[in-house]
C-alpha cells in the first residue's frame, strides 16, 4: 500500500524537511508515504530522526494554547488555534495511515480485531441491561445489542438506565458466565485471527508517544491552581473544550480494535519514552514551563501539604486541625498522633477540639506512600493524574475505559488508579459538582474492582486494603465533633457531625461503594480478617460513628428548628458501617473462618470498651436522650450470631464478663424504651423527625442492621444475666416501676399519667418480642424468609415488587439479591395466593396482589412478628382486622378475636437461658400484680396490657424452667431472695401459690385507708439481701452514706420496694423527678402511708375470676377435663387457636392443669367454691366505657344505614326522574307523570335548590351537560384489519382511508364543481371535532346554576377545573360538567294529541310537512320580549360553537356565511346520534333503551338547534323537500346557465343530512306522522342512490342484463316496488350520459370481480340502506319515546323499517324479504327517477370520473378502534427510544406516541414548540380534537390529554406480576393487558375520561 500511494507521487523524494507548513493534503500524504518507506529500511535512524523533527513542528504546545491562554501573543498563522490544531491533527492521521487513506487504514486495523469482549463504554442514561442468572459479579451489565443477542429466555434478567454510566461485559468470563454471551463474543476468536503485518502499525508505534505528550503539554499548560477565592471551573472547561478534537481522536483510535489497543497500551505505560519526554530538561523553554506546572500541580497530591495551611488554614479553622492532625500521622511512624496539644489549641481555639481522642493508626500502616506526594513513572499515570485533577471529564473517562478489554492495559491502569486513589478522594472532597465527580468515580472503579483477580492482584501488590481505610479515614476526621452523650463535660469521645456537607450530601459514598465491592471478593476479605492492624483501624472508623446524631428530649418549648440530619446518619451507619459488615459476615459461613470471627468480636469488645470508658459510663443511661446509631453493639451481635448459627463456636467463649453484658444492655434497651416513649408522644416537641428516625430504624431496609441486631443483643445479655436484674431494669427504662402496685392509687415520679398505660403496653410488648422472636436464635433462613413474608402480607395484600422491597433483604447490595432469592418465589407461592388485576367499578386500576392463604391465617399468622415489622401503628390495626374478617368468614370465630398464640420454631442450645427471665420471680410479681389490678379495674389498665400478661404466662408454661421438676419445688438454699411473694422461681408451680395478704404505701387519699386496716402483719416481710453468690461490682454512694450494694441485688431489692413498699422498709424509696446519678433523700414524694391488702389470690385463682369477668358470667368456667379426660393428653387443641380473652383464658387453664396435677386439683377446687361476686357488678368504668362504645358505634351505625337509605331512594328518584324529562310518551320508564292525571307537564328537580317544579319561559330549568369536541367517528375504517402501532422504520400509517379523510374528500369534490351553499346541505361534518354532548342526567334551576358558579369563582380552593372556562362539577354527583342545556316548557297533553295515528293519506301530509317548513322561523315568543328561556338557548348555542375550534366549523368557501351555521347545526345532531349508535355497538339489534338512551339529552339539544335553524330559511325553490316530492316542469332553468355553477344533484345528498335538516326545520314539538313521512320520502332517494351505486360497481354485462330483465317486467302492477324494474330504469337512464362509458379505462378498479345474484344484490342494496334506518330509529325513539325492538343480526332491516313505518302492516313475512316493499313512492316512480337522473346526466358529460366516484358512497364503516399494539413492551420501547424527533432531529428527552394515529412525539419537547403550544398538545388538537391519548415510552404510562387538563391514566402493560413498571424502574419485561387495553378504548369510546379518571391538572400547553 505505501509503494503505490508513493508510486503515485512519482518515486521516492528527497527529504523533505522544508515540507510547508500547512501544504495541501497531497503534500501529507506523500510526506507520510516517504517517511513509512525510510523507517520500513533495515537502517531506520535518518528516517526517525526526520519524523521526529517533523512532529515537533507539528506537534508543537506551544501555538495553540497561547489562543487559550487569553490571547496574550496573536496565534500565528492568522488561522487561528483550531486552524493549526486541526493541521495537526491531520498531519497525525495522514502519518499513522502511512500515506494511504485514513478510512482504508481504520478498515484495515480493525480485520487484525481479536474482539473476544465487547467492552462498550456508556455514559448516564444508557439504556443497559442486567441478567442476574448470567451474572457472576453483581454489576455486571451488557448493552443492549448483546443482552438481545444473547439467549436470556426464562433469566432473571431486567432493563436499567445507568445512572453513574458503565460498560458492557459481554466476553468477560471473569463477570458473567460464558453461556449468557451473544453470538459474536462467544467465540474464541484470537485463534483464527492472522498475525497483525509488523508495517501497518509500525508508524503508530512513532507518532503517538509524541501525541500523547502534546496533549499532556496542554493539560499542564492550562491548569492553574485555583486560587484561594476563585473556583476554576471555567476555565477548566474552556480548556477542555479545546482538546475536545485530540480526545475524541484518541477515542476514535481505542475503538479499531484490540491491535490498535495494544499499541497504545505500550505507548501509555512505556517508562523509558515518557522519561525522554517529560523530563523538562533540554533546551526547549516551553517544555521547561510546563514541566515547572507540573510539579507545582503535583506537590499538592499527598494526603498532606504545607499549602493547605496557608489557605485554608486562616477560614477554616476545622480544616486546619484536619490537616494537622492527618501530618502528625504522615510524621515518622514513631511519633504518629503525637502532636503537641498547645499547638492544635492555636489552629482551632474556636471549636475547643484540643482534647479530642487522637485516632491513633494502627504501626501496620508503615507505608508512606499513601501519604506522600505522587511520582509518575508513565504517561498512563500522569494522564490519570490530570484527569482526577481536571475532575473527570466524560471524555477522558471514556477514553481510558475504552481500553480496558487490553488485558495488559487493565492490569497496569488499575494500579495506576490505586496509585491515585487518595488523590482522588481528596480531590473529590474538595470538589464543588461532587455528584457529577463521583458518578464517574464508580464508573470506572466498579470496572476495575469487579473482577476478583484483579482485586485480589492489586490489594497484594498496592494495599488497596490500607489505602482504602486510611483514606475512609482521613475522610471522616474532617468532620468530627465532641460527643455529647452521657456525660457532656468530660466525654473524650468523637463522633461524625451529621449536619456537614460530607454526610449530607452522601460524599463518601464512592469511597465506601468501592469498599463494599472489594470485600465481596473472598480472597480480599480474608486478608481483611486477618489483618489485625486493619481490624483495629476499621473499628476505630466504626466507633466515629458511635452515638451520632444524639436526641435529648424536650421538656418545656416545642424546638424550633427541626433538623433533617436524620437522614444523613442513617444512610452513613448503613452504608458506611453496616455494608461493609455484611460483606465481611457473608465470607464467615463456614467453620474453617472460625478465627476471622474471633478477631472481629475480640477489637469489637475493646474498641467498645474504649467507647463506654470515653463517655464515661458507669451503669444509669444519662435521661432524655437517645441515639439509634449503636454500630459497635451491631457489629458485635452480628458476629456473634453468625458464630453461633454458621460456624459453631461456643457463645460463651466470645462472651465478655458480667459487667461488660450489664453495659452492653443499657443503650439497645434504652432505644426500645424511647421508640416506646415517641409513640406515646412523650417526644412531641422535638418535632416530627423523631417520629421519622422510629419509624426509619425498623423500616424495611434498615430493620435487620438495627433494630434486629438489638434485640438479639438484648436477647443475648438476658440469657446470661440474672433474669430479676434483667426483668426489673426492663420495667424501670420504661419508667413504668411505680405503676406496678397492688394500690388502687399510686404516684409515679417520672412519668405523666396519660402516658403510663401505653409505656406499660411498650414494656410488656418488648418482653413478648424479646422472648417470642426467634431470628437469630435458631431459625433458618428459609423460616426467616416465610415469616417477614407472612407478618408483610398479613398486613396488607401486596404487590410482587412491594414484597420484594419490604423483605428486608441484606442490605450489601454486591452480596447477592436476597437471601436466597430462588427460595422467595417458592416460599411466596405456598403462603399466598395470587390475585390477578382487576378494574373497580370507579375506573382505577388495580395492580396483580398476593394475598395470604386461608391456612397462613389459620396456623401460621404471628402477631408479635407484624407488631416488629411495621412502621405505621395502623398497619398492626390493619392485620387484625384482616385475621378478624377470615375468621368471621369461615366461621371460625364470630366476635372481635385476640392476637392468636403462635408455638415458636425451639431454641438453639446456647440462648436457653434466655427463658429463666420467664421463671423469675419478678415477672411473676408483676404478672400478678397487673391480674389483680386488671381484676380491680384500676386505671390505666387496656385490654392490650392483659392480653401481653397472658402472652407472658402462655410462653411461660410453654418454656417451662429446667432442673425444677414441677411437682416438689425446692425451697431454695440461702441464695435463694427468700421474698415474701412466691416460693420458688418456676411458673408452674407459682401460679398456684395463694398470696394472702400485701402491704402497700399508698397516698393518703387512697380508699384502701377508709377501710378498716387488718391488724395482722403482711406476709410480705422482704428476706435478707446478702446474696453471696454475685461478685461485689459496684461501689457507689447513696445519699450522702456509702454503702457497698451488690447492683444485682440492689435493683432486685428497690424494685420490689416499689411494688409493693413492704413493712421493714419503711423508706419511701421513690425515683426523684430528673437528677441523674442519685438517688433522692427520702421525703421529696407527697406524704405516703402504709396501708395493709386482703388478696387471698394465686394467679390461677385470678385466672378464673378474670374468665367470668370477661363472658359476663358468674361460674362461667368449668374445666374441660371433667367432662372429657382426653383433653390433658391431647397437644393442640383447634378450638382453643382463635378466639378471644374467654379463650385465651381457657387455654392457659388447661395447660397449666396438663403441666402440674396440682394445679388440675386446684383448679377444680376453686371451681367448686362457688365464686362470691367480683365486687357488686357495678358496670366499672372501663367496660362502661367500652360498653358505650359499643351501643354508639351500634347506633351510630344504624343511622348511617337509614341515612344512606334515604340518600339511595332520593338518587334514584333522581335517576328515574331528571333524565329524559321530556320523552313525550307516558309509558316511559322515565316519566313522572305516569301516574298522575293528564295534563301535567313535566317536572324538574333542582339539585340546588331542592325544589320541583315545571321548566318555565321566565326561569327555565336545564340538564347538567359536558360538552366536548370529538374525532372519534373521524377515526372509524372501512376494512376490518387491524391497524397496528407501527415497530419498524417500513411501518407506516397513512390516515387516507378513515372516516374523516373520505368525507372531507368528498366535500372537497363536491365544491369544486357544484354551488357552494348547496354543497353544505348535501354532506354532514363533525367527523372530526364534531361536538358531543353527554348529560349524568341531574337538572338544576338555570338562576341556581349561576349562583353556584359564582360561589365556585369566590372558592379558594384548588379544584381540578377551570370555572373561568365555565367548568364545574354535578352539585349531586360529582361528574364534570361545562354547561346547561335549557329543558323547553312542555306539556304531555300536547305530545298525546301529537301521536294518535293519523288517517291522512300522503299527499296531504307532504304538503302539510312543505307548509310547515316554510313558515318563518322565530322563538316561540316574539323576539322583542327576549325571554329569560331565549336567552339561554343563545348562549348554550354559543357554548357548543365554541367547543370546537374554527376550522372544523368553517367549510364554506365564503368566510361567515350563514350556511356554515347551519350545517354545523344539524352535524351537531348527526354526531350525537352517530355516537350512541357506536356506543350500542355499531347496530341496533340489541334494541331497549340503553343507558345511553337513559341519560340522553337529544331531546333538548334537538329544541335548542331547531330554534336556531328555524332562524335560516332555505329559499322554497331550492328546498330539497320539493325535489324530492314534485316533478318540477322546467329542468333547464334548474340548472342554472353555464357560468353559475349548478346546485348539487338530489342523488349526491347525504340522506340522513336530509332526514336532519327536514325534521330540524319543522317547528316543535313534531307530530309523529310527519316523521314517518319524511322518512317515507327519503327512503325513495336513497333506494335510488342504492341503485344508482349498485349500477355503477357491476359491469358492463351486468349492466345490459339487469336492464333487459327489468324491463320486460316494466308493465307488471307493483313495478314500482320491484327492484329489478327500478334498476333497470336507473341504468337506461343513466346511461344517456357519459357514465359508464369510460368502463374500459381507469374503472377497472370499480368492478368488483363478483357474479351478482339477486340475493347478493339486495344485501348490497339493505347494506346502503341500514345506517339510515338505525339513525332514524335512534332519532325516532328520542323524539317520540318508543322504545326500540331488538332482533337478529340478519333481521335487523326489517324490524327497523317495519318500527319506522315503511312496511305495511299487512305485509306478509312468508316469501324471502326485499327492501323494495318498503317503498311508497310519492309520485310516480320513473318520472322522479328521471327527474333525478337527468341532473347526474348533465354533470357527468363533463366529468364522468368524479360523477362516478360521488356516487358511491361508502357507508358501512367498522367500529373505531386504538391502534393495536405488540405483546412485549421491548419491541416498542427498543424502537421508539432511540427514535429522532421529525422536527429537530435529535433523540427527545421524553418520546410519546399517539395511541390514535401512530404520530411520534416529544413531550415537553421545546425543539418542536409552535405558538408556545408543545408538540403534544398541538397533536391532540390536530388528531383529536383536544383529546390525545399518548404513550410514554420511557415510562411505559399512558398521558391522556383533554382540553386543557391532563392526567395519568396508567399503563396497558404489566409484568408477570400484574404490576405496572411506571418510568421502568424495575426493568422487568412487560406484556401487554387486554383487559386495560380494552377500558381504555372505551372510555375513549365513550367519552367518559373526565368521569373516571380523578387525577386531573392543567397542563399550559407544556407537554
Amino acid at each position: 500500500m505505501a509503494a503505490a500511494a508513493a508510486a503515485a507521487v512519482g518515486g521516492p523524494q528527497p527529504a523533505q524537511s522544508e515540507v510547508p507548513e500547512q501544504g495541501p493534503a497531497l503534500d501529507k500524504a506523500a510526506t507520510a508515504a516517504h517517511l513509512k518507506a525510510a523507517l520500513s529500511r533495515p537502517d531506520n535512524r535518518a528516517g526517525a530522526e526526520e519524523l521526529q523533527a517533523l512532529l515537533e513542528r507539528v506537534l508543537n504546545a506551544e501555538r495553540p494554547l497561547a489562543g487559550a491562554a487569553g490571547g496574550e501573543e496573536a496565534a500565528g498563522g492568522g488561522g487561528g488555534p483550531g486552524a493549526a490544531e486541526e493541521d495537526a491533527l491531520e498531519w497525525c492521521k495522514c502519518l499513522l495511515a502511512g500515506g494511504g487513506g485514513y478510512d482504508e487504514f481504520c478498515a484495515a486495523v480493525r480485520a487484525y480485531d481479536p474482539a473476544a469482549l465487547c467492552g462498550l463504554v456508556w455514559t448516564a442514561n444508557f439504556v443497559a441491561y442486567r441478567c442476574r442468572t448470567c451474572g457472576i459479579s453483581p454489576c455486571m451489565s451488557l448493552c443492549a445489542e448483546c443482552f438481545h443477542q444473547g439467549d436470556h429466555t426464562g433469566h432473571d434478567f431486567n432493563m436499567f438506565r445507568s445512572q453513574a454510566g458503565g460498560a458492557c461485559d459481554c466476553g468477560d468470563s471473569n463477570v458473567m458466565r460464558e453461556s449468557g454471551f451473544c453470538r459474536r463474543h462467544q467465540i474464541k476468536s484470537s485463534s483464527n485471527i492472522p498475525c497483525v503485518p509488523k508495517d501497518l502499525l509500525m508508524m503508530s508505534e512513532f507518532v503517538l508517544p509524541r501525541f500523547i505528550f502534546c496533549l499532556i503539554q496542554y493539560l499542564r499548560e492550562g491548569y492553574n491552581e485555583p486560587a484561594a477565592d476563585v473556583p476554576s471551573e471555567k476555565d477548566l472547561n474552556k480548556v477542555l473544550q479545546l482538546l475536545e478534537p485530540q480526545i475524541s481522536f484518541l477515542e476514535d483510535l481505542t475503538k479499531m480494535g484490540g491491535a490498535m489497543r495494544s499499541v497504545l497500551t505500550q505507548v501509555l505505560t512505556n517508562q523509558q519514552n515518557y522519561k525522554d519526554l517529560t523530563s523538562g530538561l533540554g533546551e526547549n523553554a516551553c517544555a521547561k514551563k510546563s514541566h515547572e506546572k507540573y510539579l507545582i500541580a503535583l506537590k499538592s497530591s499527598g494526603l498532606t501539604y504545607p499549602e493547605d495551611k496557608l489557605v485554608y488554614g486562616m477560614q477554616e479553622p476545622s480544616a486546619g486541625t484536619s490537616t494537622l492532625l492527618v501530618q502528625g500521622l504522615a510524621g515518622a511512624p514513631g511519633a504518629l498522633g503525637q502532636v503537641e496539644s498547645s499547638d492544635e489549641e492555636d489552629q482551632d481555639g474556636s471549636q475547643g477540639l484540643g482534647k479530642r481522642k487522637r485516632v491513633k493508626l494502627s504501626s501496620g500502616t508503615k507505608d508512606q506512600s499513601i501519604m506522600d506526594v505522587l511520582k509518575h513513572k508513565s504517561f498512563l499515570e500522569e494522564l490519570l493524574f490530570w484527569t482526577v485533577k481536571y475532575e473527570f471529564p466524560q471524555k477522558m473517562v471514556t477514553f481510558l475505559l475504552n481500553m480496558l478489554p487490553d488485558q495488559e492495559y487493565k492490569v497496569a491502569f488499575t494500579k495506576t488508579f490505586v496509585q491515585h486513589y487518595a488523590f482522588i478522594m481528596k480531590t473529590l472532597k474538595k470538589s464543588h459538582e461532587s455528584d457529577t465527580m463521583s458518578n464517574r468515580i464508580v464508573h470506572i472503579s466498579v470496572q476495575l474492582f469487579s473482577n476478583e483477580e484483579l482485586a485480589r492482584q492489586v490489594t497484594e501488590e498496592c494495599q488497596l486494603l490500607d489505602i482504602m481505610v486510611t483514606v475512609l479515614l482521613y475522610m471522616m476526621e474532617s468532620c468530627l465533633i465532641k460527643s455529647e452523650l452521657q456525660d457532656e463535660e468530660n466525654s473524650l469521645h468523637v463522633v461524625v457531625n451529621c449536619g456537614e456537607a460530607l454526610l449530607k450530601n452522601n460524599t463518601y459514598w464512592p469511597l465506601v461503594s468501592d469498599f463494599i465491592n472489594i470485600l465481596s471478593h473472598q480472597s480480599v476479605a480474608k486478608r481483611f480478617l486477618e489483618d489485625h492492624g486493619l481490624l483495629v483501624t476499621w473499628m476505630n472508623f466504626v466507633s466515629f460513628f458511635q452515638g451520632m446524631n444524639l436526641n435529648k428530649r424536650e421538656l418545656n418549648e416545642h424546638v424550633e428548628f427541626e433538623s433533617q440530619t436524620y437522614y444523613a446518619a442513617f444512610a452513613a451507619e448503613l452504608e458506611a458501617c453496616a455494608q461493609p459488615m455484611w460483606g465481611l459476615l457473608s465470607h464467615c459461613k463456614v467453620r474453617e473462618t472460625q478465627e476471622y470471627t474471633r478477631n472481629v468480636v475480640r477489637y469489637c469488645l475493646e474498641a467498645l470498651q474504649d467507647w463506654f470508658d470515653a463517655i464515661n459510663f458507669v451503669d444509669e443511661p444519662a435521661p432524655n436522650q437517645v441515639t439509634f446509631h449503636l454500630p459497635l453493639h451491631r457489629y458485635y451481635a452480628m458476629f456473634l450470631s453468625k458464630a453461633v448459627k454458621c460456624q459453631e463456636l461456643d457463645l460463651d467463649s466470645l462472651l465478655p464478663d458480667q459487667e461488660m453484658l450489664m453495659k452492653l444492655m443499657i443503650h439497645p434497651l434504652q432505644i426500645q424504651a424511647s421508640l416506646a416513649e415517641i409513640h406515646s408522644n412523650m417526644w412531641v416537641r422535638n418535632g416530627l423527625q423523631i417520629k421519622g428516625q422510629a419509624m426509619t430504624y425498623v423500616q424495611s431496609h434498615f430493620c435487620n442492621s438495627m433494630i434486629d441486631p438489638d434485640i438479639y443483643l438484648l436477647q443475648v445479655c438476658a440469657s446470661r444475666l440474672d433474669p430479676d436484674y434483667f426483668i426489673s431494669s426492663v420495667f424501670e427504662r420504661f419508667k413504668v416501676v411505680d405503676l406496678l402496685t397492688m394500690a388502687s392509687q399510686h404516684h409515679n415520679t417520672v412519668l405523666d399519667v396519660e402516658h403510663e398505660r401505653s409505656m406499660l403496653e411498650g414494656a410488656l410488648t418488648f418482653l413478648v418480642i424479646l422472648l417470642s422472636l426467634r431470628l437469630h436464635l435458631g431459625m433458618s433462613d428459609d423460616e426467616i424468609l416465610r415469616a417477614e413474608m407472612v407478618a408483610q402480607l398479613c398486613m396488607n395484600d401486596r404487590t410482587h415488587s412491594s414484597l420484594l422491597d419490604l423483605i428486608p433483604e441484606n442490605p450489601n447490595p454486591k452480596s447477592g439479591i436476597i437471601p436466597g432469592s430462588y427460595s422467595f418465589e417458592s416460599v411466596l407461592s405456598t403462603v399466598a395466593d395470587f390475585k390477578a388485576p382487576v378494574f373497580e367499578p370507579g375506573g382505577s386500576m388495580q395492580q396483580g396482589m398476593y394475598t395470604p392463604k386461608a391456612e397462613v391465617w389459620d396456623q401460621e399468622f404471628d402477631p408479635v412478628m407484624v407488631i416488629l415489622r411495621t412502621v405505621y401503628r395502623r398497619d398492626v390495626q390493619s392485620a387484625m382486622d384482616r385475621y378478624t374478617a377470615f375468621l368471621k368468614q369461615s366461621g371460625k370465630f364470630p366476635g372481635n378475636p385476640w392476637p392468636p398464640y403462635k408455638k415458636r420454631t425451639s431454641l438453639h442450645p446456647s440462648y436457653k437461658g434466655l427463658m429463666r427471665l420467664l421463671h423469675c420471680k419478678t415477672l411473676h410479681i408483676v404478672l400478678f400484680t397487673l391480674l389483680y389490678k386488671i381484676l380491680m379495674d384500676h386505671q390505666n389498665l387496656s385490654e392490650h396490657v392483659l392480653c401481653m400478661v397472658l402472652y407472658l404466662i402462655e410462653l411461660g408454661l410453654g418454656n417451662s424452667a429446667e432442673g425444677d421438676s414441677e411437682e416438689e419445688v425446692s425451697m431454695g438454699g440461702p441464695e435463694r431472695c427468700h421474698d415474701s411473694w412466691f416460693p420458688g422461681s418456676n411458673l408452674v408451680s407459682n401460679m398456684r401459690h395463694f398470696i394472702n395478704y400485701v402491704r402497700v404505701r399508698v397516698p393518703e387519699t387512697a380508699p384502701e385507708l377508709k377501710r378498716d386496716s387488718l391488724a395482722g402483719t403482711s406476709s410480705d416481710d422482704l428476706g435478707s439481701l446478702q446474696n453471696s453468690r454475685r461478685p461485689k461490682v459496684l461501689q457507689r454512694e447513696n445519699s450522702g452514706t456509702a454503702q457497698v450494694f451488690s447492683l444485682v441485688a440492689e435493683r432486685r431489692k428497690k424494685f420490689q420496694e416499689i411494688i409493693n413498699r413492704s413493712s421493714s422498709e419503711a423508706n419511701q424509696a421513690i425515683r426523684p423527678p430528673y437528677t441523674p446519678k442519685k438517688w433522692s433523700a427520702p421525703g421529696s414524694s407527697p406524704p405516703l402511708t402504709t396501708a395493709i391488702l386482703e388478696i387471698k389470690e394465686s394467679i390461677l385463682s385470678l385466672l378464673i375470676k378474670l374468665h367470668h369477668k370477661l363472658s359476663g358470667k358468674q361460674n362461667s368456667y368449668y374445666p374441660p377435663w371433667l367432662d372429657d379426660i382426653e383433653v390433658l393428653i391431647q397437644p393442640e387443641i383447634p378450638k382453643y387457636n382463635h378466639g378471644d380473652g374467654v379463650t385465651a383464658v381457657e387455654r392457659i387453664l388447661l395447660k397449666s392443669a396438663m403441666q402440674s396435677r396440682m394445679n388440675k386439683r386446684i383448679i377444680e377446687e376453686i371451681c367448686r367454691k362457688v365464686t362470691p361476686p367480683v365486687p357488686p357488678k357495678k358496670i366499672t368504668a372501663a367496660e362502661k366505657k367500652t360498653l358505650d362504645k359499643e351501643e354508639r358505634r351500634q347506633k351510630a351505625r344504624e343511622r348511617q344505614q337509614k341515612l344512606l337509605a334515604e340518600f339511595a331512594s332520593r338518587q334514584k328518584s333522581f335517576m328515574e326522574t331528571a333524565m329524559d324529562v321530556e320523552s313525550p310518551e307516558n309509558e316511559s320508564p322515565m316519566e313522572i307523570a305516569a301516574a298522575e292525571p293528564q295534563v301535567s307537564e313535566a317536572v324538574y328537580d333542582c339539585v340546588i335548590c331542592g325544589q320541583s317544579g315545571p321548566s318555565s319561559e321566565d326561569r327555565p330549568a336545564g340538564l347538567v351537560v359536558l360538552l366536548q369536541a370529538s374525532s372519534v367517528l373521524g377515526q372509524c375504517r372501512d376494512n376490518t384489519e387491524p391497524k397496528k402501532l407501527p415497530i419498524s422504520e417500513e411501518e407506516q400509517i397513512y390516515p387516507w382511508d378513515t372516516c374523516a379523510a373520505v368525507h372531507d374528500v368528498r366535500l372537497s369534490l363536491l365544491q369544486r364543481y357544484f354551488k357552494d351553499s348547496s354543497c353544505l346541505l348535501a354532506v354532514s361534518i363533525g367527523w372530526e371535532g364534531g361536538v358531543y354532548v353527554q348529560t349524568c342526567g341531574h337538572t338544576l334551576h338555570i338562576d341556581c346554576h349561576k349562583s353556584y358558579m359564582e360561589s365556585l369563582r369566590n372558592d379558594q380552593v384548588l379544584q381540578g377545573f377551570s370555572v373561568d372556562k365555565g367548568e364545574f362539577t354535578c352539585p349531586l354527583c360529582r361528574q364534570f360538567a361545562n354547561s346547561v342545556l335549557p329543558c323547553y316548557p312542555g306539556s304531555n297533553v300536547e305530545s298525546n294529541l301529537w301521536q294518535r295515528p293519523s288517517n291522512k293519506s300522503t299527499q296531504d301530509l307532504i304538503k302539510e310537512v312543505e307548509e310547515l317548513q316554510g313558515r318563518p322561523g322565530a322563538f316561540p315568543v316574539s323576539i322583542s320580549s327576549e325571554t329569560n328561556l331565549s336567552k339561554e338557548m343563545e348562549s348554550v348555542m354559543k357554548d357548543i360553537k365554541n367547543t370546537t375550534q374554527k376550522k372544523y366549523r368553517d367549510y364554506s368557501k365564503t368566510p361567515g356565511s350563514p350556511d356554515n351555521d347551519f350545517l354545523f347545526m344539524y352535524s351537531v345532531a348527526r354526531t350525537n346520534l352517530e355516537l350512541e349508535l357506536i356506543h350500542r355497538g355499531g347496530s341496533l339489534c340489541s334494541g331497549g333503551a340503553s343507558t345511553a338512551g337513559k341519560r340522553s339529552c337529544l331531546n333538548q339539544l334537538f329544541h335548542v338547534l331547531a330554534l336556531h335553524m328555524r332562524l335560516y330559511t332555505i329559499d322554497s325553490e331550492y328546498n330539497p323537500w320539493k325535489k324530492l316530492t314534485q316533478l318540477i316542469e322546467d329542468m333547464n332553468s334548474q340548472l342554472g346557465n353555464e357560468e353559475h355553477q349548478p346546485e348539487v344533484p338530489i342523488l349526491y345528498h347525504d340522506v340522513t343530512s336530509l332526514l336532519l335538516i327536514q325534521i330540524l326545520m319543522m317547528p316543535q314539538p313534531l307530530r309523529k306522522e310527519h316523521f314517518s313521512c319524511i322518512v317515507k320520502v327519503l327512503f325513495t332517494l336513497l333506494y335510488t342512490q342504492a341503485l344508482a351505486a349498485l349500477s355503477v360497481k357491476g359491469s358492463e354485462e351486468d349492466r345490459s342484463a339487469w336492464k333487459h330483465a327489468g324491463a320486460l317486467r316494466k308493465n307488471t302492477c307493483d313495478a314500482e316496488k320491484s327492484c329489478e324494474v327500478l334498476l333497470s330504469f336507473v341504468i337506461s337512464e343513466l346511461s344517456k350520459g357519459k357514465l359508464y362509458c369510460e368502463e374500459g379505462t381507469q374503472a377497472c378498479a370499480m368492478v368488483s370481480p363478483i357474479a351478482w345474484s339477486p340475493e347478493s344484490m339486495e344485501k348490497y342494496i339493505q347494506a346502503f340502506c341500514l345506517p339510515f334506518l338505525r339513525i332514524s330509529s335512534l332519532l325516532q325513539h328520542h323524539l317520540f319515546g318508543e322504545d326500540l325492538p331488538s332482533c337478529q343480526e340478519e333481521e335487523e332491516f326489517s324490524v327497523l323499517a317495519s318500527c319506522l313505518g315503511l312496511l305495511p302492516a299487512f305485509y306478509q313475512t312468508d316469501h324471502p324479504f326485499l327492501s323494495a316493499s318498503c317503498l311508497d313512492w310519492p309520485v310516480t316512480a320513473l318520472d322522479i327517477i328521471t327527474q333525478w337522473c337527468s341532473e347526474i346526466r348533465s354533470f357527468t358529460e363533463r366529468h364522468a370520473e368524479q360523477g362516478k366516484a360521488l356516487l358511491i358512497q361508502e357507508s358501512r364503516w367498522k367500529l373505531p378502534h386504538l391502534l393495536q399494539l405488540p405483546e412485549n413492551y421491548n419491541t416498542i420501547f427498543q424502537y421508539y427510544h432511540r427514535k429522532t424527533c421529525s422536527v429537530c432531529t435529535k433523540v427527545p428527552k421524553d418520546p410519546a406516541v399517539c395511541l390514535v394515529c401512530g404520530t411520534f412525539v416529544c413531550l415537553k419537547g421545546l425543539c418542536c414548540k409552535q405558538q408556545s403550544y408543545c408538540e403534544c398538545v398541538l397533536h391532540s388538537q390536530n388528531c383529536g380534537a383536544g383529546t390525545g391519548i399518548f404513550l410514554l415510552i420511557n415510562a411505559s404510562v399512558i398521558i391522556i390529554i383533554r382540553g386543557h387538563r391532563f392526567c395519568l391514566w396508567g399503563s396497558v402493560y404489566l409484568d408477570a406480576h400484574g404490576e405496572e413498571d411506571r418510568d421502568l424502574r424495575r426493568g422487568k419485561p412487560l406484556y401487554i393487558c387486554e383487559e386495560r387495553y380494552r377500558v381504555l378504548e372505551q372510555q375513549w369510546i365513550a367519552h367518559t375520561f373526565d368521569h373516571i379518571n380523578k387525577r386531573w391538572g392543567p397542563h399550559y400547553n407544556g407537554l
